[in-house]
């Protein structure tokens, strides 16, 4: 299953389909500007097919989309353990991560699309093909402070994933 647009089963409504495809763009840009093998590149542009496909679904909301999407990924005959949790923690941040995962948490959060922090954004999606994980730091601190902020508690994959970004 390699996906080169969103599945048939995605429910997606314009705008999300138009972010997705940022982050599409996003990712195949920084797989050239890192010399990322063919396989890697296409790993990463599935997870970014995959990673809002049911975002607009009844039964979504920000923690159970990437589940659901992976879950139904899964079903489709999706087997790669990398983009499915990719997929599956795109919201979160998560420990176990392979370059899927980090990648796409990277460009979710950093296409130039979103309204906030643009110019911000904009340097540190810059720094990625360099620095991917001084960056991949600097992002999850911003996302776990607006978690912080909005007095949300946090999930235990993302204190995990912080974590690990420490080597603790």
């Amino acid at each position: 299953m390699t996906p080169v647009t969103l599945p048939p089963w995605a429910v997606v409504t314009p705008e999300r389909r138009a972010h997705i495809e940022r982050v599409v763009a996003l990712l195949a840009a920084w797989a050239v500007a890192r010399r990322a093998p063919d396989g890697e590149r296409a790993r990463w542009l599935k997870a970014a097919w995959l990673h809002d496909a049911l975002r607009d679904a009844p039964a979504a909301n920000e923690l159970a989309h990437g589940p659901m999407a992976a879950e139904r990924a899964a079903r489709e005959g999706e087997t790669d353990r990398g983009v499915l949790d990719a997929v599956r923690y795109h919201s979160l941040g998560y420990a176990g991560w392979d370059d899927v995962g980090k990648m796409l948490y990277l460009a979710d959060y950093l296409e130039p699309g979103r309204a906030f922090d643009r110019e911000l954004r904009a340097a540190l999606a810059a720094r990625v093909p360099q620095d991917r994980d001084g960056v991949l730091q600097q992002v999850a601190a911003r996302r776990i402070a607006r978690v912080i902020d909005g007095r949300w508690p946090l999930i235990r994959e993302t204190v995990d994933f912080w974590n690990s970004l420490l080597g603790s």
